[in-house]
């Protein structure tokens, strides 16, 4: 019997006082329930903890199969430099991923001979689309690389950051339509701080229906898909800036690709209209 129950049995409350004995049961296997709920958050957590991404040798890409490799955890204390010396440039193009994500615990892709990354470009040589463009941008998704074009001839080759599965780079063909050397973006921040993202050497090529610029640009080149839907290509000074790493920039395929499509780089910052720009094709699925 409940304490506030005892003097209505019997009596005339009686009724009223079932009526609240309910409600005690009701709220006590709530807070029963509840109190079981937290006791297992802490199993649960342990049993389930949040899938991160393992690196690129998790990344599954078609020209894999033209390079023999073996995948290696940097261990502490090791880099790409130490690892591979004047070849650590060519290592880190195969693996799309930077100096800065490249570091004790990751795991990346070594190849069995490393004078086979020396003519490594997973793209035509040749791209007949383009034959009659001065200046053409071909990005292939699936193998996370862009190339430029010159009349159907491929010019270079760099590798990028597409879009991170939740947030999807388009595909289909575009244009350049904008340059802009100092971008930075409207809707997300260097972590940890409340500075906005450097997008340098940005290069817009979409704009979709609900306003949102997509655009190739600088930035960090972790070994994996990462981006919001842009393009994303080494900028080392600007990790330099931000990071303080690597203490020696050498990689700036945005500032490379910026002034190529421009003709050198411009006098100032603000942005520049391009009417005429180079035509765009993105082809290819981003590999999960």
């Amino acid at each position: 019997m409940y304490p506030f129950c005892s003097y209505a049995i019997g009596h005339k409350p009686y009724a009223i006082c079932s009526s609240l004995q309910t409600r005690y049961e009701r709220r006590t296997t709530l807070i029963l329930l509840a109190l079981i709920v937290l006791a297992l958050l802490p199993f649960v957590s342990e049993a389930e903890p949040p899938k991160k991404h393992r690196g690129p040798c998790d990344i599954v890409y078609p020209s894999d199969t033209t390079v023999e490799w073996d995948c290696r955890t940097l261990r502490s204390g090791e880099s790409l430099e130490k690892l591979f010396g004047e070849d650590w440039i060519e290592v880190a193009r195969f693996n799309r991923i930077d100096r800065r994500h490249a570091r004790s615990g990751a795991s990346i892709k070594v190849p069995r001979r490393l004078d086979t990354l020396d003519s490594f470009a997973p793209l035509p040589l040749f791209y007949p689309v383009a034959e009659q463009d001065e200046q053409f941008i071909l990005i292939d998704l699936a193998e996370q690389f862009l190339g430029a074009y010159e009349y159907g001839a491929l010019r270079f080759a760099v590798p990028i950051a597409s879009g991170n599965g939740h947030d999807e780079t388009p595909t289909g063909e575009f244009r350049l339509t904008a340059a802009h050397r100092r971008h930075q973006s409207s809707l997300f921040t260097i972590e940890g701080t409340d500075r906005p993202y450097p997008m340098n050497y940005a290069l817009r090529f979409h704009v979709n229906r609900t306003g949102v610029s997509y655009w190739i640009h600088g930035r960090d080149m972790p070994g994996y898909p990462a981006s919001h839907g842009c393009i994303g290509l080494y900028d080392e000074p600007m990790q330099k800036e931000q990071y303080g790493i690597p203490k020696e920039p050498e990689l700036e395929d945005a500032k490379r690709l910026f002034e190529w499509v421009l003709g050198g780089e411009p006098d100032d910052d603000r942005m520049m209209h391009l009417p005429r720009g180079p035509r765009v094709h993105i082809i290819g699925q981003a590999p999960r």
